[in-house]
């Protein structure tokens, strides 16, 4: 008895896994892309400099901002006087060189803004940026 061992349907792609990976790689790069725009949108004046250097923020660059009442936040999270002071404890543990950039409007109060300067000196934070306005 012969057996016909030749196969009648040809080989092909699944479409439906690729149209599923194509799509969940789009939600990815979407979600990705407005968590970094969050932090810009915070409303803040900053004081203008016509001679600070255009500078792209690092990727690891950690951001406290202070507002117009002085208010801090942590990226664009609101935070305390004691969650920076954790942040920074935690960031000079894992690399004692971590920048740190602060952003304040320009009608914050001096005393806020030496705050965080202080906590950042107290923890051997010393890559310490103001956030400028440059035109």
């Amino acid at each position: 008895m012969r057996i016909d061992l030749q196969d009648d349907e040809g080989i092909e792609v699944q479409m439906a896994p690729l149209i599923d990976c194509v799509f969940l790689l789009l939600i990815f790069f979407l979600v990705a892309t407005t968590l970094k725009k969050i932090e810009k949108e915070l409303p803040l004046d900053l004081p203008r400099s016509e001679l600070a250097a255009r500078e792209v923020p690092a990727s690891n660059m950690l951001t406290v901002s202070i507002d117009e009442q002085g208010q801090l936040y942590l990226g664009s999270e609101p935070a305390t006087s004691g969650m920076v002071f954790d942040r920074f404890k935690e960031a000079a543990a894992n690399d004692p060189d971590q920048p740190v950039r602060i952003n304040a409007d320009r009608r914050a109060s001096w005393e806020a803004v030496m705050q965080v300067l202080e906590l950042a000196k107290f923890e051997g934070l010393t890559d310490v940026r103001p956030g400028t306005n440059s035109q």
